[in-house]
C-alpha cells in the first residue's frame, strides 16, 4: 500500500471505534484498579465523537483538526484531552487526499509531539505514553514504503508497550497513590491505545 487516502483513514477510525466498543468493559475494569473505572466509557465516547466529525471530511489537515477540537470541545476529561492533541497534532503535519509512507510517519509524529505538549507523563510512568511512544518510535524506525508495514510495526510496538505496563508502578497522576498496588495490571489507557493502533493496522490489512 503506497498511498493512504482519507476514506481509507476513515476505516481505520470506524475498525478503531469499533474494537474500542467491543473492549469498553476491560479498559473500565482495568481503570477501576487505580482509577475511576470509566476509562473505556471515557474512551467509547471521545472516539465517537472523532469518529463522527471524520465523516464529513474530504482533506487531511481539515478532517484531523475539526476531529481533535471536535472531541476537545464536546466531551471532558484527560482522555477527550489527550486524544484530541493527538489528532490536532496530525493536522500540523499532514495535507491533501493522499499520504505516502513518509508523510504518514511524519503525520504520527506530529501526533506524539503534540500529546507530550499536554502532558509530563513518560515512558515507564504507566500510561497511554507507553503504548504511544513505542508505536511512533517503530513507526520511524521502519523504511518500509508499504503504509501496511508501518502500521503494523507501529500497532505491534503499542501492544508491547501496554504488555510491559503490568510489571511497571503507576508514577503520574492518581495513580501514583497506589504505589506497589498499582503493580500485575496492564494501565487502561496503554490498552485503549494499543487497541487503538492495532485497528488502525487491521484495517489496512
Amino acid at each position: 500500500m503506497r498511498q493512504l487516502t482519507v476514506e481509507d483513514f476513515k476505516a481505520m477510525l470506524d475498525n478503531a471505534l469499533t474494537r474500542i466498543k467491543e473492549r469498553e468493559e476491560e479498559f473500565s475494569r482495568l481503570d477501576a484498579v487505580i482509577g475511576d473505572g470509566d476509562h473505556g466509557t471515557a474512551m467509547v465516547t471521545a472516539m465517537t465523537v472523532i469518529h463522527k466529525t471524520a465523516q464529513s471530511g474530504t482533506e487531511f489537515k481539515q478532517m484531523l483538526g475539526d476531529m481533535g477540537m471536535d472531541v476537545m470541545m464536546e466531551v471532558s476529561g484527560s482522555t477527550s484531552t489527550l486524544l484530541g492533541a493527538f489528532f490536532l497534532g496530525m493536522s500540523d503535519h499532514a495535507s491533501g487526499t493522499e499520504l505516502d509512507a513518509a508523510d504518514v510517519r511524519e503525520m504520527f509524529e506530529g501526533g506524539l509531539a503534540n500529546v507530550c505538549q499536554q502532558t509530563q507523563a513518560k515512558r515507564g510512568d504507566k500510561t497511554m505514553m507507553d503504548a504511544l511512544i513505542p508505536a511512533v518510535e517503530a513507526m520511524r524506525a521502519c523504511e518500509s514504503d508499504d503504509i501496511k508495514e508501518v502500521m503494523s510495526a507501529g500497532a505491534k510496538a503499542a501492544l508491547e508497550g501496554a504488555k510491559s505496563t503490568i510489571s511497571m508502578k503507576a508514577n503520574f497522576g492518581r495513580a501514583r497513590n497506589y504505589g506497589e498496588r498499582s503493580i500485575g495490571f496492564a494501565d487502561s489507557g496503554a490498552t485503549s491505545w494499543s487497541c487503538m493502533f492495532e485497528a488502525f493496522a487491521e484495517a489496512l490489512r
